[in-house]
Order: C-alpha cells, then sequence, then structure tokens
C-alpha cells in the first residue's frame, strides 16, 4: 500500500470542484517536515488562493470540509495560511502495520500499469582492467534495475562493452612484438593486461612529446608536460633494462619520439585491420575475447551484478553502414566538408551531431543509433536508460533527438547522469602515483579495511561487556566481504547521483553514520533478538498479533515501515537510489530509538512483547529488501 498515493487520491477528488487540473494538486501532499505539524501536510490552498482570488484559509476549509479519508486519519488542521496537517490515527496505523505481516512484498504493490525498459550501464572497454571510473555507472544502473524488477517492470538489461576500439590495436601489436609466451599460457588475462599497459605506456611518448611542443616554454603547462615526458624516458628505460622485447624494439630506433610514434601508429594501424577483416587480426580478436570477457564476469560476480546481453560494439559494426544510409536517405542527414552530420538547429549555430567522418570513420552516436534499432525491434521498450557519465550529455541530448527525427517518438531515451568520485584535494579520485585507481584493487582493499574494523569492533564490544557471537574464519571473511563491497556501494548511492562525492575510507567502514556497515550492523542485530529469545519468525508472520502502539518510538517505527512503498516510488520516478539510501538510514535511525526505549523480550506482557517484536521483524525484513534493491548484502551476524 503506497500511503502517500492515497493520501494524495483523496485530495485531487477534493480538490476536483475548484479547478480541473486537480492532479496537479494532489502532488502537493507531502511528509511532513516536522512531526509536531502531524505525518503529513499538504500545500494545496496556497496556489489555488492566488488561482481564485480568494483567500487560502476558505480554500483549506472547502478542501477539508471534502475530503474523505475514512479512519484513516485524524480530523484534518488547517494551520498558518492554510496549510492542511494529517495525523495518521494509532488504530489505522496499527492495523495497517499488522497486515504488513504476510506480505512478502511488504506493502508495495506491483506497478498497475507496467512499462518495458532497457537498461544501459556500465559498458566498459573489454581488454583493459576496470576502473574506478566504471563504478558509478555499474552500481547506479544494478540499483535501477533492481528496483524496477521488484515493482513489476520488465527490464532487459544490456553491456554496451567496448569490444572493437584501439585498445585491440594496442593488444594485437603488443601479442606480435611482445608477448610472454609462458605468461600468456598460464595466466591469458593477466598477460593481456600487461600487454595492454605496456602498449600504452610506450604509446604515451608521441603524445607527451606533441604536447610538449605545442606549449609556450617556461610556463606552467609546458613544466608540467616536460616533467612527463621526463618521467616516460625514465620508465622505457627501466623497461628496456627490464624486458628483452621491449629492447630489441627499442634497439630499432635512435630515438623515443620515433620508437612512441611506431608504436602508436602501428596500433591504429592494426586496429584499421581488425575493423577492415584481416584473417590474422580477427581471429586474435576471437582468441581474445573469451578472456576478456570472463575477467570482467570475475568482476561482475562478486559484485552480485549480472547481465542479460552483453551486445558490444562489435555486434554492431556490419550495421553502421545502413544506419548513415538510412540518415541520408531520408534527409535526416547530410554531406558537410565530406562528412555525414545532422544538424539540429536551422540556423545552424550549434554544433551538429556527427555520423561519419571524412575519412570513413563511425562515431559513437553511429553506434548508438544502431543500438536503438535493434533494441526496439528485439525488446520493444517503453524507455531506455543510459546510465552514463554526466561530462556525455551533449552526446545524448543530440543522439536522443537523432533518434526521435528517426521515427522512435513513442519511446522515452533517458540519460541518467552522474557526477564524480574525488579524491581529499577535491579532484577526480587517482592512486598515488596520479594513475586510474583499479576495481579490483579497490574492492579487495575495501574487503580488507573492513576486516580490521569488524575485528576492531568486535573486540571493543566484547571489553564493553556486550555478546559476540563466535564465528569461524570462513564466517568472518564472509562478513568482511560484504561490509567491504557493500560500503563501497552505499557510498556511491547514498550520494544525489548527480551529484561529486568525495572517497573516504574512513566514513565508507563505519559502525556508526550513514554507512552500509551501520545498516548491516541494525539488520544483525534484530535477528539476534530472535536468537536470544528462540523466535521463530515465520510463525510470528503467519500469526500476528495485534500492534500496539503506546510509546512515541513504537509509533514513529510504525510509520515509517508504512513509508517504504511511497519512497520506492519516488526513488523510481526520479532514478534516484539515494532515496532508497536515505529512507532506510532513517528507518535505522527510528529503530535504534524504539530500541533503547522500547523492550522487546523483557516488555510488560506477551500482547507486548509479540507487538514489538512484529515491529522488530518488520523493521529486519525491510532494511535487507531496501539494501538488496542497492545490491547489498545482509549478514544474520556480527
Amino acid at each position: 500500500m503506497n500511503l502517500l498515493q492515497n493520501l494524495k487520491s483523496a485530495f485531487v477528488k477534493a480538490v476536483g470542484p475548484l479547478t480541473p487540473d486537480s492532479s496537479a494538486y494532489g502532488q502537493l501532499v507531502k511528509p511532513a517536515q516536522d512531526a509536531k505539524f502531524g505525518d503529513y501536510q499538504a500545500n494545496c490552498a496556497m496556489p489555488l488562493g492566488k488561482l481564485l482570488h480568494r483567500s487560502p484559509r476558505d480554500i483549506a476549509r472547502e478542501i477539508v470540509d471534502r475530503l474523505d479519508l475514512g479512519p484513516m486519519t485524524n480530523p484534518p488542521e488547517i494551520a498558518g495560511q492554510g496549510f492542511i496537517n494529517l495525523r495518521l490515527t494509532n488504530d489505522w496505523l496499527a492495523a495497517a502495520v499488522q497486515e504488513l505481516a504476510s506480505d512478502d512484498r511488504l506493502g508495495v504493490e506491483p506497478a498497475a500499469h507496467p512499462k518495458s525498459f532497457v537498461i544501459d550501464f556500465s559498458s566498459p572497454n573489454v581488454a583493459k582492467p576496470m576502473h574506478i571510473g566504471h563504478i558509478r555507472s555499474t552500481i547506479i544502473g544494478d540499483s535501477l534495475t533492481r528496483l524496477s524488477r521488484f515493482l513489476g517492470h520488465r527490464v532487459v538489461t544490456d553491456n554496451h562493452i567496448g569490444d572493437w576500439g584501439t585498445q585491440f590495436g594496442m593488444l594485437i601489436f603488443g601479442y606480435k612484438h611482445l608477448l610472454d609466451e609462458v605468461g600468456f599460457a598460464a595466466r591469458p588475462v593477466g598477460e593481456l593486461a600487461r600487454l595492454y599497459r605496456l602498449v600504452n605506456s610506450l604509446s604515451d611518448g608521441a603524445e607527451l612529446n606533441a604536447k610538449s611542443e605545442r606549449l609556450a616554454p617556461g610556463t606552467p603547462e609546458h613544466e608540467e608536460a616536460t616533467a612527463r615526458w621526463t618521467a616516460f624516458e625514465s620508465q622505457l628505460k627501466t623497461l628496456v633494462d627490464q624486458d628483452p622485447k621491449v629492447a630489441s624494439l627499442a634497439a630499432r630506433f635512435s630515438d623515443p619520439v620515433v620508437l612512441s610514434n611506431f608504436v602508436a601508429q602501428e596500433a591504429r594501424q592494426e586496429t584499421a585491420r581488425l575493423h577492415a577483416g584481416d584473417p590474422e587480426n580477427r581471429s586474435l580478436w576471437q582468441t581474445f575475447m573469451p578472456h576478456c570477457l570472463a575477467d570482467l564476469d570475475r568482476v561482475y560476480d562478486r559484485l552480485g551484478i549480472h547481465f542479460d546481453h552483453h551486445f558490444g560494439e562489435s555486434f554492431y559494426d556490419a550495421m553502421l553502414p545502413g544506419v548513415v544510409e538510412d540518415l541520408l536517405a531520408r534527409r535526416i542527414a547530410e554531406e558537410s566538408d565530406g562528412a555525414v552530420c545532422v544538424f539540429l538547429d536551422s540556423d545552424r549555430k550549434q554544433p551538429p551531431c556527427l555520423i561519419q567522418k571524412s575519412d570513413g570513420a563511425y562515431l559513437y552516436a553511429t553506434s548508438d543509433l544502431a543500438t536503438v534499432k535493434h533494441r526496439v525491434e528485439q525488446f520493444h521498450p517503453n524507455v531506455v536508460l543510459y546510465v552514463v557519465d554526466q561530462r556525455q550529455s551533449l552526446h545524448f541530448q543530440q543522439f536522443f533527438e537523432v533518434a526521435r527525427r528517426w521515427g522512435y517518438k513513442d519511446v522515452e531515451f533517458v540519460h541518467v547522469s552522474f557526477g564524480t568520485i574525488l579524491g581529499s584535494d577535491g579532484r577526480p579520485f587517482k592512486t598515488r602515483e596520479g594513475g586510474t585507481v583499479g576495481l579490483e584493487p579497490l574492492l579487495d582493499d575495501a574487503v580488507e579495511r573492513a576486516a580490521q574494523v569488524y575485528e576492531q569492533s568486535r573486540n571493543e564490544r566484547r571489553e564493553r561487556g556486550e555478546q559476540v557471537p563466535e564465528l569461524s574464519h570462513e564466517q568472518r571473511r564472509a562478513i568482511a566481504e560484504a561490509v567491504g563491497l557493500g560500503a563501497i556501494k552505499y557510498a556511491d548511492l547514498s550520494v544525489n547521483r548527480t551529484s561529486d562525492y568525495t572517497f573516504s575510507w574512513g566514513k565508507m567502514i563505519s559502525f556508526q553514520g550513514n554507512t552500509a556497515t551501520y545498516l548491516q550492523y541494525a539488520y544483525a542485530r534484530i535477528q539476534s533478538i530472535f536468537r536470544r529469545g528462540a523466535v521463530d519468525a515465520n510463525s510470528l508472520r503467519r500469526n500476528a498479533s495485534p500492534v500496539v502502539l503506546i510509546v512515541p518510538a513504537e509509533r514513529s517505527l510504525a510509520l515509517s515501515l508504512l513509508r517504504f512503498s511511497e519512497t520506492l516510488e519516488e526513488a523510481a520516478a526520479e532514478y534516484k537510489p539515494n532515496v532508497i539510501a536515505g529512507y532506510l538510514y532513517n528507518l535505522a535511525e527510528t529503530f535504534s530509538s524504539f530500541y533503547n526505549d522500547c523492550p522487546v523480550l523483557k516488555a510488560d506482557s506477551q500482547s507486548l512483547v509479540a507487538s514489538r517484536l512484529l515491529l522488530c521483524d518488520l523493521t529486519g525484513r525491510t532494511l535487507r529488501k531496501g539494501l538488496e534493491l542497492l545490491g547489498i548484502q545482509t549478514v544474520d551476524q556480527m
């Protein structure tokens, strides 16, 4: 049951005689900001007063007179200039919570009109290790997938991987010239990653040198570029000393710049040969791909993330000429200076959407248009979500407009954008050496830090005289894995996705504050109540006793539990998992107050014990389901 939606519907009916646009005023019913004013508040009267040139308080009285909320609320109160305050009756609240006990969906009804979604997220370039730049798209997309499915929508997930780009030219060049045959036989993924890093390092010098030559001597930018070139030369010397194959390659060139230019150019040529159908390069690509995909899947499995499809760039390659031809034939696109593009404004002041370069190369927009055609024909979506960095906003604005002109007007395209992960210096998060943080090392680090914090917490609880469960080494490692990965995910998902956030281990893995660890501990503490009392939760749910709401903390917890449904609807409407995270944190805080104020197993009567156990069970189930929708595991003991 969506409590807020029920209230909104009642207000729409009550406002109906005043305006034909009553549905808009129903949206002005919100949870009260301050509990002393009630549980919900409606601000319909003031905008209606301006519209009708009448006193807002008079309009508020007229709305209240027509408002039919039955036994749900006490008589509405009018405050200030015309605010309408609503407080749920304790009897209705208690009965509604009691009904949740036997509801596996915790009061969340499936969508009355389910939609069909395609969700495009993660989308890393294969052939090189995933890094921290992939984490936001991956976990936001996974959470939106879980949420949409739970709400009853049909969801197809597609990981539009980069499996056709210049990184394969680098791999092919590396395989032909720098391969460690023994290493590849023993650990193909590790050797491919080494080759990519090696060729990328060797080719970096060309760009660094060109940049240095463009900059004016004596400027900070020139000094920085010079320092990076010096570092490149030093790194190249080390590689030559350590790797005979690099030494052999370098011996062919008298100058590091010439060597770097050669590597960069040859890698591009290998990419071009691959795309042109060169048999050797195609064969190597087919050899590399299973290893690359297995490497990705290992990371996704660890994160608990699964995709329905991995249609990469290579899948659409053969479709791209047809996309360009059709856009030209329909006069949506046109040739301009040898390129093919779509002009999006009549005076041509805005940058056009490029479909094909003058050298015949295709662009991201071409591939994305091919994906639209394929997805609509195969999956028939109502909505396609693209969970991609907000820096790509212009690309998606242009691409969506071209797709609509191409005939896809009945499909809703949404760029679910997100901000950047920052380091303590306020810049994009990097390693100490200034490189991009690898995703797997980050996950390993999170688990190790979680293990340390967890063991410290166990010792501190023992010192305070608390009961700490005896757990095996395997159980403690499983807890560390759940806590570490949960910390990474929650730190991201608890922030409004459009905002940047600062990466901080100290805040992430803490048993206090708005963290996954705090929520996981709250859930585990609830399970410990049932273990101590030898209570069968399933029997409690089947034979739900009447809920008693005497203490204010009991009522606050009951109200919070009933707001789960409206929270999920809000998160889904805005594509913002942080709405769920905020709700779960408030629920855990509310439960903490309840736990401190209301003895459970030692309550004054058996009926009160049963009522409070029911509230505990519903809180645990809601925390578990909410964290599951964020892709975060719970553990029964901590």
